[in-house]
C-alpha cells in the first residue's frame, strides 16, 4: 500500500529498549485515537504520497474493500454514511487492540529481561509477527478513511464553468465560456484508478482553469490537489489564489447548507476543504512570511464565516495553531490537527519509537557495491549502533573560551559514529524547517550548478530576483533555501579549515581518515547532505594537495571514491532516494544542493504552450520531485543528542564559516610538500651549473 501515514509501530529491539523507551511505550498505547472536532474537515492536506503517487496512492485493494464497505446484505445500495460509520468503527477496534497488544509486548518484554526465560524468548517473535500485522491492518483502514474523505464535495467536470461563474461579483465579467477554454486534456489507453470511468488526464490549463479544477470531483484522487498546492505560485501570486476561494466561499456560503446535494453546497465545502488544506501544508511558506495575506484570511473569516458558520472557529484556531508551531519551531509533523494536542504528541512519540526495527532490516540492504576493502570499519560501528553506552562519549567539560583552544584534538577523541550522529541532528535541525516549496525557482535566488552556495559577500537582501524568476513578480518568495546551502557551505569550509590547520602530517593524516568515515558513516546512514559536504570540503583545491593523501591507508583513501560514486548516484536521478521502501522506514536527509538541481532542470524549458495555456504536466513532475521532503521529514532520526559534542561542533564551524582556506593554509609548512636539504642543496648547484653555461 502506499501510504503517507506515519511509520506506527511498537520498539522491536529487545535489548536496547530502556526504562524511558517502556514509558513511551505505555504513553504511545493510549494516544493512537484521537478524536476529531470536525469529522468532515479533519486533516485536509492530502500528503505528500498524494503528489508523489498521484492516482496510484490509493489501490484496486482500497477500492474494493470500499465498494463492500457499509453493505450489511448484498442486495442493499451503498450509503456514503453507512459506510464512514462502519469504517470509524472497525478503525476504533483495530486501534484498541492495537493498543493491547502494545501493552502486552512491553509487559513480555520486561519479564523476558528479568528471567530470561525460553518460553517469553521464543513468544517475542511471533508477537513481533502480530503487532506488524495489526500496524498494517490501521494503516489501511486510515488510508480507506482518507479515500472517502478524498471524494467527498467534488463536482463534475462540466460543472465547472459554473465554478468561475459562481465567484463573478462583477456583470460585466460574466462571460459564456466551456470546460475547453479552460482546460486541454489527452486520453490514455487504461487509468490506473478502477473506479473512474474517464480516461482523460489533464494536460494543461489557463490559472482560472487550474483553480477551478481543485473542485474537480477526481482532483483529491488523482493528486491534483497536492500537486496544486506545491506548485501554483508559477502561474498565481497568494493572494490571487486566496481571493479566487474567498469569491467562491462568499457567492455559496448562504445557500450551501439548505440541500447538501446541490453544487453550491459542494464548491462551498470543497473551498473551505481546500482553504484548510492550504494551511496545514503551506502555512510556513506562505502566510507567515506574508502578514498582509493572512490579515484578510482572518479578517474575511472573522466577519463572514464565522456568524454563519461554525466552521470560522476552526479555521482560526489552526491558523492560531500553526502560527504557534511556526514561531516556536516546533515538531514538522505532517498532520496539523491540534483537536487533542496530547493525542498527537503521543503518536509522534510512538513514531519515535517504532523505527528501530526497520533501521536494522533496512540497512542490511543498503551498502554500495563499490566497497570492498573497508567493511570492517563499519561494521564494528553497526554493532554498537542505538547502545547507550556506544552514543555518549566520556564527560568532557569544555566552556567557550576553551572550546577553540582545543582545536581539532577533541576530534580524535570520539569515534566516527559519534561525531557522525551529532552532525547528522544537527542537519536535521535545519532540514525539518525546510519545505518542498523552498526548492522552487532557485534560479532567482542566485543558486548555480558549479557552486554549492552563493558566494559569502551576497547577502539574502541583494539577491537580485528579476534573473530567471519563474514565479510571477508579486509572488512573494520564502529564501530558506540559501540558508541550507550556507550551512553546507560552512561544513564543507569547516573539514577543510580543520584539517590544513593541522600542524604535523601525522594529524593530518589521522583527521583525514576520520572524516573520511565519518562521511561513509552518513551515507550509509543515508544522511547524504553531511556526506557530501564533507567531500566537498576534502574536494578543495588546497586540501587535495595536502602531502598526508600520499601516506593515508588504502582501504581509508578508498572511501573518497565511494563518496564520489555516491555524488554520481545523487546526480543520476532526480528520483532516486525514493526508490524501493527504504525511505518509508529509514530516515533519509538529502543533499540540499543536488535537489535543487534536480528542480532547475525539470524547470529548464517553456512553461506555457502556444495558446498561453499553463503546462500541467511539468507541473506536475515539479511537484513529485520536490514532494520527497516532506516523506522524508516524516521520517526523523532518533539518535541520543550530545549536547556538549553538538556545542562544540557548532563553535567550530561558526569559527571557520568564513575562513579563507588559502590563508590558512600558508600559515602551515606541514601543508607542503618537504625537500630533503642535502636534495635541495644539489638542485641549487645544478641550477647554477646550467645557468654558468649557458654564458660560456
Amino acid at each position: 500500500l502506499q501510504s503517507n501515514s506515519c511509520c506506527v509501530g511498537p520498539d522491536f529491539a529487545e535489548e536496547n529498549t530502556g526504562p524511558e523507551e517502556e514509558a513511551m511505550i505505555k504513553i504511545a498505547g493510549n494516544s493512537y485515537l484521537a478524536s476529531p472536532c470536525l469529522p468532515d474537515f479533519n486533516g485536509c492536506s492530502p500528503g505528500w504520497s498524494s503528489a508523489f503517487y498521484g492516482a496510484e496512492c490509493f489501490d484496486s485493494e482500497v477500492h474494493s474493500y470500499l465498494k463492500n464497505l457499509g453493505k450489511q446484505k448484498s442486495s442493499e445500495s451503498q450509503n456514503i454514511d453507512a459506510k464512514k460509520a462502519e469504517l470509524e468503527q472497525l478503525l476504533m477496534m483495530e486501534t484498541k487492540n492495537y493498543r493491547k497488544t502494545i501493552k502486552f509486548y512491553q509487559k513480555l518484554l520486561q519479564k523476558e529481561r528479568r528471567s530470561k526465560g525460553p518460553e517469553t524468548k521464543s513468544m517475542l517473535p511471533k508477537l513481533r509477527g502480530q503487532l506488524q500485522e495489526m500496524k498494517s491492518k490501521v494503516q489501511f483502514l486510515e488510508l480507506v478513511k482518507k479515500y472517502i474523505q478524498a471524494k467527498q464535495w467534488g463536482v463534475e467536470s462540466c460543472v465547472l464553468p459554473t465554478v468561475i461563474h459562481n465567484g463573478k461579483t462583477d456583470t460585466m465579467d460574466v462571460a459564456p465560456m466551456d470546460e475547453s477554454s479552460l482546460l486541454l486534456y489527452y486520453n490514455t489507453e487504461k487509468h490506473q484508478c478502477n473506479n473512474q470511468n474517464g480516461v482523460r488526464v489533464l494536460q494543461a490549463g489557463t490559472p482560472l482553469g487550474l483553480m477551478a479544477y481543485l473542485y474537480s470531483r477526481n482532483a483529491f484522487l488523482e493528486g491534483y490537489v497536492q500537486q496544486f498546492l506545491y506548485t501554483f505560485r508559477y502561474f498565481c501570486t497568494q493572494e490571487e489564489f486566496l481571493q479566487f476561494l474567498l469569491d467562491r466561499i462568499s457567492s455559496t456560503l448562504s445557500s450551501a447548507s439548505l440541500n447538501p446535494s446541490t453544487s453550491l453546497t459542494k464548491i462551498c465545502n470543497r473551498s473551505f476543504y481546500i482553504l484548510q488544506a492550504w494551511i496545514e501544508d503551506c502555512y510556513s511558506v506562505d502566510f507567515a512570511t506574508n502578514t498582509a495575506l493572512l490579515c484578510t484570511l482572518k479578517e474575511f473569516i472573522s466577519s463572514k464565516v464565522a456568524s454563519l458558520n461554525g466552521y470560522g472557529e476552526r479555521l482560526l484556531s489552526l491558523l492560531e495553531d500553526a502560527s504557534a508551531r511556526k514561531s516556536g519551531s516546533a515538531d514538522q509533523c505532517s498532520s496539523m490537527d491540534k483537536c487533542e494536542e496530547e493525542g498527537e504528541e503521543g503518536r509522534k512519540t510512538l513514531h519515535s519509537l517504532c523505527k528501530k526495527l526497520s533501521e536494522d532490516v533496512s540497512r542490511k540492504n543498503f551498502y554500495w557495491k563499490l566497497s570492498k576493502g573497508v567493511g570492517p570499519i563499519a561494521q564494528y560501528q553497526r554493532e554498537r549502533l542505538h547502545t547507550s553506552s556506544a552514543v555518549l562519549p566520556k564527560p568532557c567539560n569544555l566552556t567557550e573560551a576553551k572550546a577553540d583552544a582545543v582545536g581539532p584534538y577533541l576530534l580524535t577523541e570520539y569515534s566516527a559514529q559519534q561525531l557522525c550522529w551529532q552532525l547528522t541532528l544537527l542537519q536535521q535541525e535545519v532540514f525539518l524547517k525546510c519545505h518542498p516549496v523552498h526548492f522552487l525557482n532557485s534560479r532567482a535566488l542566485g543558486v548555480k550548478d558549479k557552486c554549492v552556495a552563493l558566494q559569502k559577500a551576497v547577502s539574502t537582501e541583494t539577491v537580485s530576483l528579476k534573473v530567471c524568476n519563474l514565479f510571477l513578480s508579486k509572488c512573494i518568495q520564502d529564501q530558506y533555501l540559501l540558508q541550507l546551502l550556507r550551512n553546507a557551505d560552512s561544513i564543507s569550509t569547516w573539514v577543510a579549515a580543520e584539517i590544513v590547520t593541522c600542524h604535523t602530517t601525522k594529524r593530518q593524516v589521522s583527521l583525514l581518515s576520520k572524516f573520511l568515515l565519518i562521511a561513509k558513516c552518513c551515507y550509509e546512514q543515508r544522511n547524504f547532505a553531511t556526506a557530501m559536504q564533507i567531500l566537498a570540503g576534502l574536494e578543495n583545491l588546497i586540501v587535495r594537495q595536502l602531502p598526508a593523501w600520499k601516506i593515508l591507508p588504502a582501504k581509508v583513501a578508498e572511501i573518497m571514491e565511494e563518496l564520489k560514486a555516491v555524488e554520481v548516484f545523487l546526480k543520476s536521478d532526480s528520483l532516486c532516494l525514493m526508490e524501493g521502501d527504504r525511505f518509508k522506514t529509514l530516515p533519509t536527509i538529502p543533499s540540499a544542493h543536488v535537489l535543487a538541481m534536480h528542480v532547475q532542470q525539470l524547470e529548464t524549458g517553456g512553461f506555457t504552450m502556444t495558446n498561453g495555456a499553463h503546462k500541467w504536466t511539468k507541473l506536475r513532475n515539479i511537484a513529485k520531485v520536490v514532494s520527497q521532503v516532506h516523506a522524508f521529514q516524516e521520517n526523523p532520526y532518533t539518535y541520543t543528542p550530545d549536547s556538549k559534542l553538538q556545542s562544540y561542533l557548532r563553535k567550530r564551524i561558526t569559527r571557520f564559516k568564513d575562513a579563507d582556506i588559502s590563508a590558512l593554509a600558508a600559515d602551515n609548512c606541514a601543508n607542503f610538500h618537504q625537500i630533503p636539504a642535502e636534495k635541495h642543496s644539489r638542485k641549487i648547484q645544478d641550477t647554477l651549473r646550467r645557468m654558468k653555461a649557458t654564458f660560456q
